[in-house]
């Protein structure tokens, strides 16, 4: 199916076919669905309970973005300009694709919603605001509290589990109604731990894609915030991540948060954009 220069499908093969040379040019600003779709592809769309749909929009013979619909209904789009946000909505709305909401850079999130709601009547509602960092040069913080890097393995599931519950409640984000539902549960753990082996923080990296690495996320228990245990375990997984080969290591923030947003510059992540969420209540 296409309508001015958008391509739909549910192949995931297909669509990385002919829009993963896109997806890989930027691969910082394109973290995201870089992760999703190599989920998809080595998990299966059946996994998600029904298709995501795939949509690319080609212009003089090359991919300028692309967008998929999860079985949740919510959409996520690269950057586009406000006539092509439009034609897409109208598009979807057309072919009577409900959404719940769309996840963007700012300006396009805007952009879109601002188009469904004129084709479709549906009023947005903001629901998420992120900022994504890339790793410049990578400054160690100073003084590096005691301790060591271990990663984590097999015997350390459960804190694991519930290190990522409690960030999760955190940052008032909605449970999965599982682990294996989870974003974090094919991610990668390391702990920072103090020399009597005692786990005292948390960073999750994703597999690398594109020769990008995400990390996701960064935990420490509130009693044991401000110790610098957060900074240590983030400068050693980038570290990690750049020994592995990363050519770019990104992680999201809150804006609104100010203390991790002075950490994370202060290791040598540089802002890159401004993301942000919207959703569609149903009337």
């Amino acid at each position: 199916m296409r309508s001015d220069g958008w391509h739909l499908t549910e192949d995931v093969d297909d669509f990385l076919a002919r829009a993963g040379d896109f997806l890989r040019s930027r691969p910082a600003l394109h973290t995201m669905p870089l992760t999703v779709f190599e989920k998809l592809r080595t998990s299966g769309v059946d996994a998600y309970g029904e298709a995501t749909v795939f949509g690319r929009l080609e212009q003089g013979g090359e991919v300028r973005a692309i967008f998929y619909r999860r079985p949740t209904h919510r959409l996520s789009l690269t950057a586009v300009p406000p006539e092509q946000a439009d034609a897409l909505a109208a598009h979807l709305a057309d072919l009577g694709h409900p959404l719940a909401g769309v996840t963007a850079d700012h300006d396009t999130a805007t952009a879109f919603a601002e188009a469904w709601q004129r084709h479709t009547g549906a009023v947005p509602v903001d629901s998420l605001r992120v900022r994504l960092y890339r790793l410049g040069t990578l400054t160690p913080p100073q003084p590096v509290p005691e301790g060591r890097g271990r990663v984590a393995g097999a015997q350390d599931r459960d804190q694991v589990i519930r290190w990522c519950g409690e960030f999760v409640a955190d940052v008032g984000e909605a449970p999965a109604d599982s682990w294996a539902d989870s974003r974090f549960a094919d991610k990668h753990f390391t702990f920072w731990e103090t020399p009597d082996g005692t786990p005292v923080s948390m960073a999750g990296t994703t597999s690398m894609v594109a020769g990008m690495v995400r990390l996701d996320p960064v935990y420490t228990p509130a009693h044991l915030r401000g110790r610098g245990y957060a900074g240590a375990v983030t400068a050693e997984v980038s570290r990690a991540a750049l020994a592995a080969g990363a050519t770019d290591v990104v992680l999201f923030a809150d804006p609104a948060n100010a203390t991790s947003n002075a950490l994370y510059q202060r290791i040598g992540y540089v802002p890159l954009a401004d993301f942000a969420g919207c959703d569609f209540p149903k009337r």
